[in-house]
């Protein structure tokens, strides 16, 4: 009898592939602190893109662990440690925070796991770090403010005072506007991270320099603490204002709350936005808004394309999770349909795709929210892709 039943055992073990049950994807954000704002509105874009999947990939129910990083980058490596070691996740996405991503990776890669950054894009982990395992559903950090130094060279800027956190983000955004800028740089102020959030002494520096311009990238809490200073100072029509990542969904309502009338019609760049003509596009925005009531932020539409691209690799496999390879080459293929439309992936496994230059509206009900004005950039490579040595 023990030796029937061991035959049968063994029958069952040859029939039921070793990587049926669940697709388990660990997801690091931030749940708490000030960063939360950004984190929630990621939370609740996942969601969606849950529900619109039918919690299914590749006939496989899926499992979600989220995972809080406390915005901090050792909280984040504990937490990524521990997706990866005990809950034994196939793919770890999330990440909003650059210096977050730098001390997480190793603890994916390592392990063999995929990492797939739905919003973080620092210059080494597109260059000498890259790695087969490593995915994008951004951008590289340069490529936005790269955009908006072309903007700033279209409409016949000379001249440009920077003000950015001084962290691993901050250094590329810099960099990046740097790179394409033409004109002078008449002043440089790299402030405290995350803890800063008086800006005074800073903007008083950038109006005496008598630069054309002024060039800012401050995300979450202190990118509302900096536009209530710009417009309380009075410069709107003195330095005019041009931002990275700082005016988004999650601002806009809090700004126009609080009156700060100054913010409309600014300009800043990105690679995505809500008015985006395409059906996944609409769907996103559309149920998005009727579940949450709010329009979704860049960071949410990053996230739901990070599911989506995870579907796509499980769905190509038919469900077998041990199938590495073939979940690298659909994913590599980029054959999901992305909120931003059509794109392509370099060889660094950050998207190749088209840059907007959007400006603040308001829609057909009075709320802010954003437009494109026009396309800057078709299909633009990030600069650090040369450095890697995948092909």
């Amino acid at each position: 009898m023990k030796r029937l039943l061991s035959a049968a055992l063994a029958a069952t073990m040859l029939t039921t592939p070793s990587w049926a049950g669940e697709v388990k994807i660990g997801f690091v954000t931030t749940l708490t602190t000030g960063g939360a704002v950004i984190g929630n509105d990621q939370k609740k874009a996942v969601d969606l893109a849950l529900e619109h999947i039918g919690h299914k990939m590749g006939g496989l129910d899926v499992n979600l662990i989220y995972a809080d990083d406390g915005f901090k980058p050792d909280i984040g490596k504990q937490a990524t440690d521990k997706l990866v070691k005990q809950d034994n996740v196939t793919f770890v996405a999330g990440y909003i925070w650059s210096h977050v991503l730098l001390a997480s990776r190793k603890s994916a890669l390592d392990a063999g796991k995929f990492l797939i950054s739905a919003n973080a894009g620092p210059s080494p982990i597109a260059g000498k770090l890259c790695n087969k395992n490593f995915f994008s559903t951004s951008w590289q950090n340069d490529q936005t403010p790269m955009a908006m130094g072309e903007v700033l060279n279209q409409k016949g800027v000379k001249s440009l005072y920077i003000i950015a956190p001084n962290y691993a983000a901050g250094k590329n955004m810099v960099a990046g506007v740097e790179r394409t800028f033409k004109g002078k740089i008449l002043g440089k102020d790299m402030t405290k991270w995350p803890t800063q959030l008086d800006f005074s002494s800073e903007l008083a520096k950038a109006k005496a320099s008598g630069a054309e311009a002024l060039f800012i990238f401050f995300p979450g809490k202190a990118g509302g603490a900096f536009i209530k200073q710009y417009q309380q100072a009075g410069l709107k029509d003195v330095l005019p204002l041009y931002t990275v990542f700082t005016v988004d969904a999650l601002s806009l309502p809090k700004l126009q709350k609080a009156g700060f009338s100054d913010i409309l019609g600014s300009q800043f760049t990105q690679e995505w936005d809500p008015s985006l003509d395409n059906a996944q596009n609409k769907r996103f925005v559309h149920d998005f808004k009727a579940k949450y009531g709010s329009y979704p932020s860049f960071y949410a539409a990053q996230a739901y394309d990070s599911i989506f691209l995870i579907k796509s690799a499980v769905d190509a496999v038919h469900g077998d999770l041990t199938n590495m390879d073939g979940m690298r080459a659909a994913m590599k293929a980029a054959n999901f349909p992305s909120v931003r439309g059509k794109f392509t992936y370099g060889n660094n496994h950050f998207p190749i795709q088209n840059f907007y230059l959007r400006q603040v509206v308001k829609d057909g009900d009075g709320n802010w929210t954003t437009k494109v004005v026009k396309t800057v950039y078709t299909a633009n490579q990030d600069p650090y892709h040369a450095q890697c040595a995948l092909k």
